[in-house]
């Protein structure tokens, strides 16, 4: 037998809930504010009632950390973000699905935490879907483990002068770990989201592919995914394009159907990076930008605001463009050169090819469009020997590599020459 506890407040106003559970039964309940006696409902029965909105979420707060639930079959676990996608992925998994909503770690001083995937207003929309629908929904409070294994290293990156992806970080690692971890407890068979990805199968073993839409694409997000996670993995939208994603909701009348895209590196809570940076801990200090030469050509405030390929921000009058080649983290110098000084023909990185390849398409930046490349697997991961010569090319960024649609590797960029 154990006690759980969960409270709740907003705009002055607290809600608590306080119950005991044996096993994954409720035996006794004080919930006041939520739609019927709790006792005797198992944990996911709970996770399905409704109510008075801040007691249902200080509900769900005694709930996460204790849930667990028979094993189903037929039982799926759907990633909700309060968002159209999630939506949607929700309903391709009625009628026995279990939402499931992360709650992580965002920067109290962004300005605009609302939009975030992982936000207060976005964990209360997902769970009013999921009830909606008649779906259980539970909320996992995981803002300081994200915190150390996802903000944490972005921070520590940008201190040593590279340019890490913590969405990479976050989707294909850490979210994808504990939703899994998520879908055993709650006695789901599978995992589902809504990603715009594909899994395909490939010599007899399961890996990642692009989405159909590629507008939508999200499979370089996921790209560290370990493939043999893939078998209890479901895209369901990723044979579709986000128009007709938005048209499903509109049928089912969800109001994710009109609700806007979240942001990216969702803990900047809608802030510039350098700003966040500077807030936690990389200091203001005067350097130099210099040339290839070593001529100063102008000063700045912090090697960690600046990233290969930039042009703008320089300040520098002079009268051909320069951008960014690099910066020193212990000079604290930031050196430019012309856009030709940024073109790199070998990257090294620390990962590892998930199926058998030795030419490839890689893609080194999100943005960026992938550029023909011949592969060799190294010690601690790979190395690649491009077609042509990319540009902006940044230490801590991803490559991802793909042989036609299909992922076949994934690693971290340490060097490019």
């Amino acid at each position: 037998m154990i006690e759980c506890f969960g409270d709740s407040s907003r705009g002055g106003e607290w809600a608590a809930v306080r119950l005991r559970v044996d096993g994954d039964r409720i035996v006794e309940a004080d919930a006041p504010g939520v739609a019927r006696d709790l006792a005797g409902l198992t944990l996911l029965e709970a996770a399905a009632v409704g109510g008075e909105t801040l007691a249902v979420d200080a509900l769900a707060n005694a709930i996460g950390p204790v849930f667990a639930a028979a094993p189903s079959a037929d039982r799926i676990a759907v990633a909700m973000s309060g968002g159209v996608d999630s939506a949607v992925a929700l309903l391709r998994s009625l009628p026995d699905a279990v939402g499931v909503t992360l709650r992580l770690w965002l920067d109290p001083e962004g300005p605009d935490s609302e939009r975030a995937c992982c936000s207060p207003a976005s964990v209360i929309a997902a769970r009013e879907t999921c009830h909606r629908l008649g779906v259980p929904h539970v909320t996992l409070d995981l803002r300081e483990e994200f915190r150390r294994a996802v903000v944490a290293p972005f921070v520590r990156g940008y201190a040593r002068g590279a340019t890490p992806n913590p969405c990479i970080r976050c989707n294909g690692g850490f979210r994808f770990a504990e939703l899994l971890a998520f879908a055993r407890s709650a006695g789901a068979r599978k995992l589902a989201t809504g990603h715009y990805a594909r899994i395909v199968e490939r010599n007899g073993r399961l890996l990642l592919a692009r989405g159909v839409d590629p507008a939508k694409d999200q499979s370089y997000m996921l790209a560290s995914l370990d493939p043999k996670r893939l078998a209890r993995v479901s895209f369901p939208l990723g044979e579709q394009d986000k128009d007709a994603t938005r048209a499903e909701a509109e049928r089912a009348g969800l109001s994710a159907a009109r609700r806007p895209e979240s942001q990216e590196a969702c803990f900047l809570a809608g802030d510039d990076y350098r700003s966040f940076l500077g807030r936690q801990g990389l200091a203001a200090s005067d350097g130099a930008i210099v040339d290839e030469n070593g001529r100063e050509l102008g000063r700045h405030d912090g090697y960690w605001r600046f990233t290969p390929g930039q042009r703008r921000g320089l300040g520098l009058a002079v009268p051909e463009p320069l951008y960014v080649l690099g910066s020193s983290p212990a000079t604290n110098a930031v050196v430019v050169g012309p856009r030709e000084s940024l073109a790199r023909r070998t990257i090294t990185a620390r990962g590892r090819l998930y199926a058998d390849a030795e030419r490839v398409e890689a893609k080194l930046r999100y943005r960026s469009p992938a550029v023909g490349a011949s592969v060799e697997t190294t010690a601690r991961g790979f190395r690649l020997l491009l077609d042509e010569p990319a540009y902006g090319v940044a230490s801590g960024q991803a490559a991802v590599l793909y042989d036609g649609n299909v992922v076949v590797g994934h690693g971290t960029i340490t060097a490019a020459d």
